[in-house]
């Protein structure tokens, strides 16, 4: 017996047309999802301290209730290395501010008399203290700058190494130009230190190695010595050491096991050839421009090893800049489509 066949009614146009849409739309928000970049902030408030510079690497899943896992890391256009690397440059130099502050303080604290180092325009101390302080303050910057990804600390940084770099560099070119001017300077600050030679020891034990070291006595020639109170040539100066010159301008020889420190007495009355047979009668401020003269490669790498550190910390800065911008960037994108996706 046939079984009588139902025909199912046909499709009009308008339900197939409403199927395939159906479809086309399914397949376009599917590539749209997976184009979209891996980064979900679970609410607003991660959104914002993202778009502020922090870095969220490992985002809860939606829903406390699941009990789901943290995602794994999402892609970010930071560079760890960069990171690190600048981090541990400016832990370095950290570590030897605080060197310099140690140093000036413990040096400051040994003298206790204001007039320390009174021939020199700054007290050495003083200018350890000063240089190490600033260099404790840039390096913080760098430190915190690099590690919490702060665009404002890491161009702190960056601009204030960028100046110091730019000041060095005016300062050899301006000593370069106009080294007439250099030299009257290194002059005058020679002259004070003659002055104030038994003043401190620290000074003293400087200007003996300084003369020793580039056999010369005092600045143009060794009656500079006279300025000195204790060596001035003037008939009242009741002083045991008149008209005499510090032991360290005499001429030693190799064999002389016993350093005579009355050496130069009253050599500043004898004339140039006859007190030439005992002490160093030529300046040091010509044996001194001499020395820079044959020593301009040394000089020239001293430069440079103080130059580099500073371009390195400057590249790390600008390039770990340039990937936060871009990391913001990035972000800024992705909630802007997540929450209008056809726009």
């Amino acid at each position: 017996m046939l079984r009588p066949v139902v025909l199912a009614a046909p499709r009009t146009i308008s339900q197939k047309k409403r199927r395939r849409r159906r479809r086309r739309g399914r397949r376009c928000g599917d590539r749209w999802r997976s184009a979209e970049p891996r980064l979900h902030p679970p609410n607003a408030e991660a959104a914002t301290s993202l778009l502020r510079g922090g870095r969220r690497r490992h985002v809860s899943a939606a829903g406390a209730d699941m009990g789901t896992r943290a995602r794994g890391d999402d892609f970010t256009f930071v560079s760890t290395a960069v990171k690190y690397l600048l981090f541990f440059f400016n832990v370095v130099f950290w570590a030897i501010s605080v060197v310099l502050i140690s140093i000036g303080v413990y040096a400051r604290v040994i003298k206790h008399a204001e007039t320390a180092m009174a021939g020199l325009t700054v007290d050495p101390a003083v200018l350890l203290m000063v240089v190490g302080v600033l260099m404790f303050l840039l390096t913080f910057c760098g430190c915190v700058g690099s590690l919490r990804e702060n665009i404002c600390l890491l161009q702190t940084f960056c601009i204030c190494l960028t100046i110091i770099f730019l000041l060095q560099l005016l300062a050899g070119v301006l000593g370069f130009v106009f080294s007439d001017k250099a030299r009257n300077k290194v002059s005058q600050l020679i002259n004070k230190a003659i002055v104030h030679y038994r003043q401190d020891i620290d000074l003293q034990n400087l200007i003996d190695f300084g003369q020793k070291e580039f056999a010369c006595c005092g600045g143009v020639a060794y009656t500079d010595w006279s300025r000195n109170m204790y060596f001035n040539c003037t008939p009242d100066n009741p002083s045991n050491e008149r008209c005499s010159v510090p032991y360290s301008c005499c001429l030693r020889s190799k064999k002389e096991a016993v350093i005579n420190t009355m050496c130069g007495q009253g050599m500043q009355e004898l004339d140039y050839l006859k007190a030439g047979v005992h002490i160093h009668t030529n300046g040091c401020i010509d044996k001194l421009v001499n020395w820079i003269h044959s020593n301009m490669f040394l000089l020239g790498g001293v430069a440079l090893g103080l130059a580099i550190p500073q371009l390195v910390g400057i590249f790390l800065s600008q390039v770990l800049i340039k990937q936060i911008k871009d990391q913001i960037e990035l972000l800024t994108y992705s909630l802007q489509h997540r929450s209008d996706p056809l726009g």
